[in-house]
């Protein structure tokens, strides 16, 4: 099968393109390199630079393409309540702009990055996908509006798909193959990292006061590579079984805020200046994943996510940028 990555230049999506290529997919990666990094591009992969809002672009790309990953979504939860015709563009007339070409293109396999964002407040600690869907962010929004136009394109048109909600990615591949770091993160591990590095000066932990152990959140941390597998899997699925499904994506089990900083620090032997700040409007205390259901229809098993490998692999990237500016 000839896969295109749309957003293959990106973190998720460059580790995505590996596990593809390795499986011996022909990979086309589309990418408008706003955010992904032309670091992250594999030699073996065709690379087409342009837009989900250029569509003559768009469909050219698709020519003699099987399958579909479609990974470049804007995923800022505050940019989005700020900037919300922004997601609008990107997430939702970017996204309804695929389906269009692919149909123009009668291409009918589709693997969606989507969210655990699509859920919105627990109202369980453990989430499986029959959890009620009430997004409290327009991120989420995005994301859930994209997976009912899907389900209406497969019962019109005979798209099939399947849609993976992330829990938490994390980590770096480990043999160093991806390199290229994202601009201005906002997730935990990156921000550590930048604190680390002294790209910047301090970081902060909000709320110390809920209940749970250590009295920070907790969340499911999910190693890229392991979503990428989960990608490889996705395809596969579909061109065995030609039916559309939705999967969380996670490990079951959670870490707290805290606990993942003091891990860090033992790993790398270094203090992160951290100071504890209010709680964030919306952040639950505890959000873990049941992937029971990815687990038992396409055979996939979080092999990558434990804590040391996450940080370690993570770690390593940030050194073979960053270690100039250490003492």
């Amino acid at each position: 099968m000839r896969i295109l990555v749309i957003g293959g230049a990106g973190y998720i999506g460059s580790h995505v393109v590996k596990s593809l290529l390795n499986t011996g997919f022909d990979v086309r990666v589309y990418d408008d390199l706003s955010t992904g990094k032309r670091i992250n591009l594999f030699k073996q992969a065709e690379f087409v630079e342009g837009s989900l809002l250029d569509m003559e672009s768009l469909k050219k790309a698709l020519d003699n393409v099987d399958g579909v990953v479609h990974l470049a979504a804007k995923k800022a939860v505050g940019e989005s309540m700020a900037e919300p015709e922004k997601y609008a563009n990107n997430n939702l007339i970017g996204a309804i702009n695929l389906l269009n070409a692919m149909t123009d293109k009668n291409v009918k396999y589709l693997v969606f990055s989507s969210s655990a964002a699509v859920y919105g407040m627990p109202q369980t600690p453990q989430l499986n996908e029959s959890h009620p869907l009430n997004p409290i962010n327009f991120y989420g929004f995005t994301k859930l509006e994209m997976e009912r136009f899907m389900e209406w394109y497969d019962r019109l048109k005979g798209i099939k798909f399947v849609s993976l909600r992330y829990f938490n990615a994390v980590g770096y591949d480990e043999d160093g193959d991806i390199l290229g770091l994202e601009e201005k993160p906002q997730n935990l591990l990156p921000v550590v990292m930048e604190t680390l590095f002294g790209i910047r000066s301090q970081m902060s932990i909000f709320g110390n006061d809920y209940d749970t152990p250590d009295g920070t959140c907790i969340r499911d941390y999910i190693h890229v590579t392991d979503l990428a597998t989960a990608h490889t899997l996705a395809l596969q699925y579909l061109e065995r079984e030609n039916t559309s499904q939705i999967l969380n994506l996670g490990t079951g089990t959670g870490h707290s805020v805290l606990e993942m900083i003091q891990e860090t620090e033992r790993i790398v032997n270094q203090k992160i200046n951290y100071t504890m700040a209010p709680r964030r409007s919306g952040d639950p205390a505890k959000l873990t994943a049941s992937s029971e259901k990815a687990q038992s229809i396409l055979g996939w098993q979080p092999k990558h996510s434990d804590l040391e490998n996450i940080i370690r692999s993570t770690w390593h990237v940030y050194q073979n940028t960053y270690e100039k500016n250490q003492n």
